[in-house]
């Protein structure tokens, strides 16, 4: 029987032409309080927190000779590298009897039998949502004329981008994903996740749903998402990245598990700031700490953002690497308990980024006119 998604679409209307905004500083101090609320309710035990550090040497994206651009994951075994490993002597389990992922899933669970109290690995899947409607817009327009003037839109004639769906194209890449994930379970035996974690922007949860939804997961492994509000793209002034209400995500996506605190409305999205990559890896750094603090599994997926996946690999220690839309990056990850309360840290500002009236003209229209 065919899948079929109905597209998600905001009764709310706004002025397509309204790019000014008037905000009272009571609401300015509301609104990052909330945000100071959050952050501060994932805080670590006091007494402890979490230091992370990302293991490389196992994924060609660890190499920095890797070039991002144009690498596809779905064409390099995930990127997992072809070598020998340390939990090979296992005798017991000869290797030659093995994929090159069981391999890999045996020496992730020797390093962790073999790391001390303190210590664990786990193996992130992070993956970018296919296309969306203001990817589209943005390759039409150039980012120069996205950033000052049509993020701040709702849409044009082509279609709208307000908490943005995928296009067919980003349908299609998130379906191609599910076919690679069926592959790698049946024929490599990749370790399916354990837990999975959701940005509440649309894009990515209509992309976990064509990703895993069909595939024959194991009884024990169940496609069952927690929608979690920090690992969401950058927030502030684009209205792609400002998410829709708890109401509308829940009655589109009635048996997932939205987490505790999760608003009604979106009270991090500001009109007219917009975070630093400072106020991002912060946040993000908050999402991790609360993922490693509360999930003791190994394989975890996270579904969410080019800036968002950008961040955590900061966060991470990992090299930069760029996704496109659809791709999704496999990140092996050192989590350390230590004593001690992390270094008080001056919250990062966010910034108010330079808009248009109206939009600038293309570049060979100015040309000309010269």
């Amino acid at each position: 029987m065919a899948r079929t998604y109905t597209p998600l679409r905001s009764t709310r209307k706004r002025p397509s032409n309204q790019t000014t905004y008037v905000v009272p500083t009571l609401l300015l101090l509301t609104f990052f309080a909330v945000v100071s609320m959050l952050v501060n309710k994932l805080a670590p035990v006091q007494g402890e927190h979490l230091e992370f550090s990302t293991v490389p040497g196992y994924f060609l994206q660890d190499d920095p000779k890797t070039i991002s651009h144009g690498f596809d994951f779905k064409n390099t075994n995930f990127g997992l590298i072809n070598r020998a490993y340390d939990a090979d002597a296992d005798t017991s389990h000869p290797a030659l009897l093995k994929t090159q992922w069981q391999r890999f899933e045996a020496e992730i669970m020797r390093l962790n039998s073999q790391s001390e109290s303190t210590t664990r690995f786990s193996l992130l899947y992070m993956g970018r949502h296919g296309q969306g409607y203001h990817n589209l817009a943005e390759s039409r327009y150039g980012t120069k004329a996205w950033d000052c003037y049509w993020s701040l839109q709702d849409g044009d004639e082509h279609g709208t981008w307000r908490d943005a769906e995928l296009t067919s194209v980003g349908i299609s890449q998130a379906e191609s994903a599910r076919d690679f994930w069926a592959t790698m379970i049946e024929k490599e035996k990749i370790p399916v996740p354990q837990s999975y974690y959701v940005s509440p922007l649309i894009r990515c949860l209509q992309t976990a749903w064509y990703t895993f939804t069909g595939i024959d997961l194991p009884p024990e492994r169940p496609f069952k998402p927690i929608i979690k509000e920090l690992i969401r793209e950058c927030i502030g002034v684009h209205t792609c990245d400002e998410r829709s209400s708890r109401t509308i995500i829940e009655a589109k996506y009635s048996n997932w598990t939205i987490e505790e605190g999760f608003t009604e409305n979106d009270e991090l999205w500001s009109p007219t700031l917009r975070e630093t990559d400072d106020a991002m890896d912060q946040r993000l750094r908050a999402a991790l700490e609360d993922i490693f603090s509360h999930d003791n599994q190994t394989f975890i997926s996270i579904t969410a953002h080019s800036g968002m996946i950008a961040s955590a690999l900061r966060v991470l220690g990992h090299r930069d690497f760029s996704l496109d839309t659809g791709q999704a990056i496999p990140v092996l990850v050192r989590i350390d308990r230590v004593p001690g309360a992390l270094p008080p840290v001056k919250k990062a500002a966010w910034f108010a980024p330079e808009t248009c009236l109206e939009p600038p003209k293309p570049a060979n229209l100015v040309k000309n006119e010269k």
